[in-house]
């Protein structure tokens, strides 16, 4: 079993669930990020997803567009986020999950980006621009080294596709809430429920819900039906404006707090 797979067996054991927080790498520097990775452990959360920033946005909000090129504009590069997460994967119980554009894979190379994922630490990947349909090469090469594939269903994958995505997913299913991009929201989808019951009988994988998750409501509204809810925006929005010490201390103190008031309303 994957540390992705091993968390989920352990979290049903004990009827809980799982909060996974989305970070940028990067932003607004890899020294923040680490300091974001332990605080965000510190605070029980069960795994965390790391952006590896892009500068073309896969289904990217404005939020997290923003602070893709606030990492890039910084100098933020993919050898040094190997290298951080190195350091600090150690320190960190949670698993980390990169976020990643398969087109940096594919200029690294499937064997070499595997390697330096899996000894920097990280137990996982999601790929959005990596159709289930062309995912048997890279998929079959994670399964080997014991690195969870993380595959996304929408609400507009069709019945038949989304048992096929299921089928080849590692580590738990990325259910995205909207027809749309990322991004907090006030309310959810009235579908939402229908939707994830749906999914449920398909699979006994986890499912785990991102897009537009933003408040411990939305926590206690989906605990019922989902394995485990993923939070970004409203995480990453409170860094834009980090510049010094007194900010960055702030900032880590509240995305905790955020952090903890989240996996309280799911637990």
């Amino acid at each position: 079993m994957s540390a992705v797979d091993e968390v989920f067996v352990r979290l049903r054991a004990d009827s809980k669930k799982a909060f996974m927080p989305f970070i940028t790498a990067g932003d607004p520097d890899l020294e923040f990020t680490a300091d974001c990775l332990r605080a965000l452990d510190a605070v029980g959360c069960h795994l965390i997803e790391l952006g590896i920033p892009y500068s073309d946005p896969i289904a990217d909000g404005p939020t997290i567009q923003a602070s893709y090129t606030r990492a890039l504009n910084a100098g933020t590069r993919l050898d040094a986020i190997f290298e951080m997460v190195g350091r600090v994967s150690s320190e960190v119980k949670a698993p980390i999950v990169s976020m990643v554009s398969y087109a940096i894979i594919f200029r690294l190379g499937i064997d070499e980006f595997l390697r330096r994922a899996t000894a920097a630490g990280f137990s996982g990947a999601i790929v959005p621009d990596l159709p289930v349909d062309e995912s048997e090469q890279f998929a079959a090469k994670c399964e080997d080294a014991d690195f969870s594939l993380i595959q996304l269903i929408t609400p507009t994958t069709s019945g038949d596709r989304a048992v096929q995505i299921a089928k080849k997913s590692m580590g738990f299913i990325y259910y995205v809430s909207i027809a749309g991009i990322t991004g907090e929201r006030k309310e959810l989808p009235p579908e939402l429920i229908e939707n994830l019951t749906s999914l449920r009988k398909m699979t006994e994988l986890p499912i785990c819900v991102g897009f537009g998750i933003s408040q411990p409501i939305h926590a206690e509204l989906l605990k019922s039906v989902a394995d485990g809810l993923i939070v970004g925006s409203a995480i990453v929005r409170r860094m834009a404006d980090v510049k010094d010490d007194v900010s960055r201390t702030r900032t880590l103190k509240e995305i905790s707090e955020f952090a903890s008031t989240m996996i309280q309303a799911i637990d």
